[in-house]
């Protein structure tokens, strides 16, 4: 049975002080869905009574009565008898798209902006047939690397050393994508009683790839301007966890980078706690401002610290390659995980990975930054035009912006755009234990002109979440799985 918490009539009296008294009850139902919303009133905290709460905001039982009703009727409360009235989220603990974890295309005029993944860079088919062509030297053996192909473990142990964390080639552990080597780390180094802590907000999919390791996963809260270090010391301590997990270099989706004295603290924090950091990598490469680059590798200051990476945001989803980076002391306990999992990964793509690594590879990055770029700056642009109110910071990296709304409604918004032709991943399906429902991540990933549309579709269903007029219609038949990436 679910765990539940309660929040006593003072404490959320004092929370939604100032609420909207024109007409009482909708001001206290909006400030109450904002608050849950946000996480700042946790998934499934028992509310106080409606005869504390009248005596607590001074206000008639109607009001209270009604203000409840409407978060029932909303999906941010129920009812249960007997014991009180219960906080919710709609959809669920992690609002999600039904469909957002499965794969597919998308069609009928449909803007995926769920997808964090751009196109192929120009060039790349050229490298799979230089590729192709040295594939018959490989097929008189019988094609298994379990820790991936020398010439492939080499040529990423060396980009470790150029970013001044000195690397064996035995060190690289290659697999089919980062969530593959997530995976892998989980069910190798925590047991079902073992806390794994990840970061709020965070990308899903990891989520999900480190439970299916069997930790119980616990959340860190991320300030949307910075990692608070004091409130990190706090988790830690009060959950010992045995894994931590952390993006430093362009978080997704916040895209925030970690600087230099913060990952010497943080390291330093789990040295003493004796947790082990899981860093994904993924979007180092992928700064997009000359004045704002990716740090030193985190595990330069946390010895004990595994690196996950991946081509698959850097160069191209369909790559499916990453790679785990690991301390020489883990890494027969971690192979063995691998082998449990899959035997390797394709020979083909594993030639491709090793050609652009030891190639140009930063003139085809350069590539990718400066459609980005473009990307970006065409997408903050259609949004201080149509959503003036909406706030985010400029991310100087990575594929996305995390914008925050002027209210509780990321969830609705999802909802009301797919029938206006957008797919959205909400705030909440960020959020390990829920929350964030004011909150929305926005790639820029797509074409410009693409984004500049998207945004508009997007203004046409904020207004109708906020005009109150949102479920009117039924959503598009026929929409098409799509993936969280």
């Amino acid at each position: 049975m679910e765990q539940s918490t309660s929040l006593s009539a003072p404490r959320l009296a004092s929370l939604v002080a100032g609420f909207d008294r024109s007409p009482a009850y909708a001001g206290l139902a909006d400030a109450l869905r904002e608050l849950i919303g946000d996480g700042r009133i946790g998934y499934g905290t028992r509310l106080p009574s409606e005869r504390d709460l009248t005596e607590a905001l001074g206000v008639s039982r109607t009001t209270v009565t009604r203000a409840y009703a409407v978060l029932r009727d909303s999906s941010y409360a129920e009812a249960r008898q007997g014991s009180g009235t219960f906080t919710r989220l709609p959809g669920g603990r992690i609002r999600a798209l039904d469909r957002a974890l499965w794969p597919s295309d998308v069609g009928n005029g449909v803007i995926d902006l769920v997808c964090a993944a751009a196109t192929a860079p120009p060039g790349i088919a050229a490298v799979y047939a230089e590729a192709a062509a040295d594939l018959p030297a490989h097929l008189g053996g019988h094609g298994y690397f379990p820790a991936g192909m020398p010439d492939l473990q080499a040529a990423i142990a060396a980009t470790y050393d150029a970013r001044g964390l000195p690397t064996a080639p035995e060190q690289i552990i290659v697999t089919p994508g980062a969530l593959a080597a997530t995976a892998v780390v989980g069910s190798a180094l925590a047991g079902p009683r073992d806390r794994v802590l990840v970061e709020s907000p965070t990308y899903p999919n990891a989520v999900q790839a480190l439970r299916a390791g069997g930790g119980r996963i616990a959340s860190i809260a991320l300030d949307p301007y910075g990692w608070d270090l004091d409130a990190v010391a706090a988790t830690l301590a009060r959950h010992r966890p045995r894994l931590v997990s952390a993006m430093p270099d362009f978080h997704n989706p916040t895209g925030l980078v970690m600087g230099e004295a913060d990952r010497e603290r943080y390291a330093r924090l789990l040295a003493r706690t004796g947790a082990i950091a899981i860093v994904d990598e993924a979007h180092y490469l992928l700064s997009l401002d000359d004045d704002v680059v990716a740090g030193t590798p985190f595990a330069a200051h946390a010895p004990d610290a595994i690196c996950v990476g991946s081509a698959s945001k850097s160069i191209w989803g369909g790559l499916r390659l990453g790679w785990i980076r690991a301390p020489h002391a883990q890494v027969d306990r971690l192979t063995r995980a691998r082998v449990g999992l899959d035997l390797g990964v394709p020979v083909l793509e594993q030639l491709v990975l090793t050609r652009l690594l030891t190639g140009d590879l930063d003139a085809l990055v350069r590539g990718q930054r400066a459609r980005l770029r473009e990307q970006r700056d065409a997408m903050t642009g259609a949004l201080a035009a149509r959503l003036p109110d909406w706030e985010f910071r400029l991310p100087h990296g990575g594929m996305a912006l995390w914008c925050h709304l002027p209210r509780a409604g990321a969830t609705a918004l999802s909802t009301e755009a797919e029938r206006h032709g957008v797919l959205l991943a909400p705030g909440p399906s960020f959020a390990p234990e829920g929350g964030l429902d004011r909150y929305l991540r926005l790639p820029y990933a797509a074409a410009a002109p693409e984004l500049v549309e998207a945004v508009r579709r997007i203004a046409d269903a904020w207004a109708v979440v906020t005009s109150g007029r949102a479920g009117a219609a039924a959503p598009p038949s026929g929409a098409e799985p799509v993936l969280v990436a």
